[in-house]
């Protein structure tokens, strides 16, 4: 069989409220050269099953457990055929031009490799649900402009790196990489994933044409113990992987006064999460000093390039703003 230029992973988990509308979006896309894989994490519901009973092209990878988002999404890249990797939640409904605007945006661009969309949020379109990630001077990333007002234009250009929950990555370099480091297990492996794309020099680019409309936290919550405790270990666990020699030792009193003021105050809201997800970042860092061993030594760029792509504006972190650079 000819292989598609594109594969979509679609990583499923108690899904069922949602997988089916998802699917539906990308059978109506306007770009239509993709195969669709669903790696189901050991979900009871039965909805991966049923899509895949009723549509023999889709691909259905059952691994039995729940091995989390990003081993799910890495299997699923070993098992696709397509050139580019197009990253999609079961929550995340794409607008039927999503793939197309993506695939063009590619081909405009050979030099970059990485692309990620505009998301919307599923019950107010009005509302972006983020525009890219951003990673702050002090070494702690924020989805770019969550919960804020959409703009009438969103501006196409460079943004630190890709939102898991919709983007387009070419597989060669995602595999060459190592994928997302499943030690994360889900929440902030994205990040990691884009930090240590740019390393490597590569860049990440916002598609703002390129749009779907997300649900967000649909199976877990928002701010759920479980969600709370992987964001703020896996924010230190990245943050001591990726970040240069001359700007770790920089910015480590910032990173430190982050970390505590952002704990304390989940803390001080009874999320109690956070103070556990905190020890376990801090128990786990003689592992992450072993993995930021080989990421430094693969690294092409320097702390000064990196310093330049951070958002050093603490209003404007604090305010979630897009950081999209020309």
């Amino acid at each position: 069989m000819t292989a598609p230029a594109v594969s979509v992973l679609i990583v499923a988990y108690e899904s069922g409220p949602v997988l089916a509308r998802c699917l539906s979006a990308l059978k109506a896309q306007t770009f239509q050269d993709f195969e669709i894989l669903i790696a189901d994490n050991g979900s009871r519901d039965g909805a991966a099953q049923t899509a895949a009973a009723a549509d023999p092209a889709l691909r259905l990878l059952e691994f039995g457990e729940n091995l989390g988002f990003a081993e799910a999404n890495n299997r699923a890249a070993q098992a696709a055929r397509g050139r580019w990797l197009a990253l999609l939640n079961p929550d995340a409904f794409a607008e039927p031009d999503w793939l197309e605007a993506l695939v063009a945006a590619a081909e405009a661009q050979p030099d970059v490799r990485c692309f990620t969309s505009l998301q919307v949020a599923e019950h107010d379109p009005a509302v972006l649900d983020g525009a890219g990630d951003a990673m702050t001077l002090a070494g702690v990333p924020y989805r770019a402009g969550y919960g804020r007002a959409r703009p009438e234009r969103v501006p196409a250009g460079e943004v630190f790196a890709a939102c898991g929950a919709a983007m387009l990555v070419e597989r060669a370099l995602f595999l060459d990489v190592g994928g997302f480091d499943k030690a994360f297990f889900c929440y902030c492996e994205d990040m990691d994933l884009g930090y240590r794309l740019r390393l490597r020099g590569e860049r990440v680019r916002l598609v703002p044409d390129a749009v779907v409309r997300h649900v967000g936290s649909s199976t877990l919550g928002a701010r759920s113990d479980f969600a709370l405790w992987h964001g703020v270990r896996n924010r230190l666990w990245t943050y001591v992987k990726n970040t240069p020699p001359l700007l770790l030792a920089v910015t480590f009193p910032l990173h430190a006064a982050a970390v505590a003021a952002l704990v304390a105050g989940s803390v001080l809201k009874g999320e109690r999460a956070a103070w556990r997800g905190l020890k376990a970042g801090l128990a786990g860092l003689p592992a992450a000093w072993r993995a930021r061993k080989a990421v430094q030594a693969a690294r092409l760029v320097g702390s000064l390039e990196i310093a330049r792509a951070l958002t050093w504006s603490p209003l404007k972190a604090a305010a979630r703003a897009v950081d999209v650079r020309a």
